[in-house]
């Protein structure tokens, strides 16, 4: 399942994720940090959500209260949920 989420708070705008099943498949963000959302994404392929979400969710860019790390676990939470409702 292919999903778009917009991000909230960071310098991407948007996160594309595919899940199988509760897999992450595939990431691609627009904007931010080219480097290091090049290398997330690849980091997190065959993880489980709730792996990403443990690992990664929570982190914080700065004073933003957010990070690309965290807008992916709730990215990925929110299309699991989708595919699941």
């Amino acid at each position: 399942m292919s999903y778009v989420y917009k991000t909230k708070g960071t310098c991407s705008s948007q996160i594309e994720v595919e899940l199988d099943g509760d897999i992450v498949k595939d990431v691609k963000f627009t904007g931010g940090c080219n480097g290091n959302l090049k290398a997330i994404p690849r980091l997190v392929e065959g993880m489980t959500v709730d792996e990403v979400e443990r690992r990664i969710g929570g982190i914080q860019c700065g004073m933003k209260g957010t990070s690309c790390g965290d807008q992916l676990a709730k990215a990925l939470r929110e299309a699991y949920n989708a595919q699941n409702a």
